[in-house]
């Protein structure tokens, strides 16, 4: 497909690249859709930056990207937090280089000791008198570290756009802050707080192959069945060597090799913006002494009926689009940080429930041991497919992905799509129905 066919004469022409029920294979292969995919989506849109619990004292940072912007996040002697360009006005260098840590008071740069206050603002100038009598200017915006143009936190999770209008993030996340909330309300006290260690991961595909598969019901149990089926197996052995149900963590891996009229029976919601919910799947309200502990302290903290009503939640696993993959009950979220094209890094972090017994920290961590992390069989299936997809479409084998199953058929009510099935695919249409909107727009949106 050549450049002239992304064009219509007049700009980017997306009616080329995405019709309602299939896609150009350019959107996930073509450098020249990348490029602008960063400049419109992720230099746009509210991106996901850390949660303050990564920044708890005064000079504590940690450096990210937004798009290919390089920020900081750092804790404010107030308690404030700022994202800010992670560059000095100077000469242009890098102030942190690592990924966290605590730069005391304020910032120095390693190159020429310019130093800046926690909010950016210029602190001391070596030799400044060498600045008398020049166009130099202590009171110019361009002398102090460039904050981003917006940045908003909802219940701890630190967001921020590059674009200085747009909706607020509460009206950016509409009703898909549901799983923010869900993650946050499972915890007694109301908060969640960050697990240090952060799993890293370089995909060789597309970032919006990873965030499709993530509500894509139908390849758990094609993709996973053989491991599934191997926990399965150790599950029935357990059973009749103890005659006890065997540890939780199996059921982890066994579920992915749950029936597929099973899969097909889940909900998939699509909601506006790129948002999509799927609901179901896993049974973690066992009766167990450790679950019942728990559900005695979230009854005290909120009352019986307000904690039913939290633990009743039907979220298994929420898309924020473009930035996040977020399984709430299991307190999990991944960051989708685009590289290139076909390379994609995927931050997964854990979090812990505050106010839970130990227990119930622990049986999240299995997940993200056993599930999530780099070295499971679980995500070594998938990577494997992502990297199998971007070399397919990358060939000429074919211009176009197919996203006909249940095409016109989901139910649609005041912008929120629900699936008639959950096998459709309507994930993967609602996606691109936002990325029509982010990569057509002039302007902020």
């Amino acid at each position: 497909m050549g450049g002239d066919k992304m064009s219509d004469g007049n700009g980017f022409n997306v009616d080329a690249l995405v019709e309602p029920d299939r896609v150009h294979r350019n959107c996930y292969a073509d450098n020249e859709v990348f490029e602008r995919e960063i400049r419109q989506i992720f230099h746009k849109a509210w991106i996901y930056v850390g949660h303050e619990s990564q920044v708890p004292n005064t000079g504590d940072y940690a450096t990210t990207v937004i798009g290919r912007q390089p920020v900081i996040m750092v804790r404010h002697q107030n308690r404030s937090i700022h994202v800010l360009y992670n560059r000095c006005p100077h000469r242009g260098a890098k102030l942190c280089a690592n990924r966290a840590g605590n730069t005391g008071g304020n910032f120095t740069c390693s190159y020429h000791a310019w130093q800046f206050k926690l909010d950016g603002k210029v602190r001391h100038i070596p030799i400044q008198s060498g600045y008398d009598n020049t166009r130099f200017n202590l009171n110019d915006p361009n002398s102090h570290m460039k904050p981003v143009a917006r940045m908003e936190v909802y219940r701890g999770f630190v967001f921020a756009s590059l674009s200085p209008t747009g909706p607020s993030l509460v009206d950016w996340l509409g009703t898909a802050i549901a799983g923010i909330d869900d993650m946050c309300d499972r915890a007694p006290e109301g908060e969640v707080e960050v697990v240090p260690t952060c799993f890293r991961m370089i995909q060789k595909s597309n970032w919006k192959i990873f965030l499709e598969n993530q509500l894509d019901a139908v390849h758990p149990s094609v993709t996973h069945g053989s491991t599934g089926l191997a926990a399965q197996k150790v599950e029935k052995e357990m059973l009749a060597e103890t005659g006890n149900p065997p540890p939780l963590s199996y059921h982890y891996i066994s579920a992915f090799a749950m029936e597929m009229d099973k899969w097909g029976a889940l909900d998939v919601v699509g909601h506006p913006n790129g948002h999509c919910v799927l609901q179901g799947y896993m049974g973690l309200r066992p009766t167990d002494p450790d679950t019942l502990e728990y559900d005695a302290i979230m009854e005290k903290h909120y009352g019986p009926d307000r904690a039913k009503e939290i633990l009743d939640v039907n979220i298994h696993h929420l898309l924020v689009y473009p930035c996040l993959s977020i399984q709430s009950p299991l307190q999990q979220l991944r960051a989708v940080r685009p590289i290139s094209a076909n390379e994609t890094l995927t931050e997964i972090w854990h979090f812990r429930l505050k106010g839970a017994p130990e227990p119930i920290y622990r049986r999240a961590l299995d997940y993200f041991y056993l599930v999530n992390s780099p070295s499971t069989m679980i995500n070594a299936d998938d990577l494997y497919n992502f990297r199998k997809c971007q070399e397919g479409l990358e060939s000429e084998g074919g211009d176009w992905v197919s996203f006909h199953r249940n095409a016109g058929q989901d139910l649609v009510e005041d912008g929120v799509a629900t699936s008639v099935i959950g096998f459709s695919e309507i994930p993967m249409r609602n996606q691109f129905e936002a990325w029509r909107n982010y990569m057509q727009a002039e302007g902020a949106l």
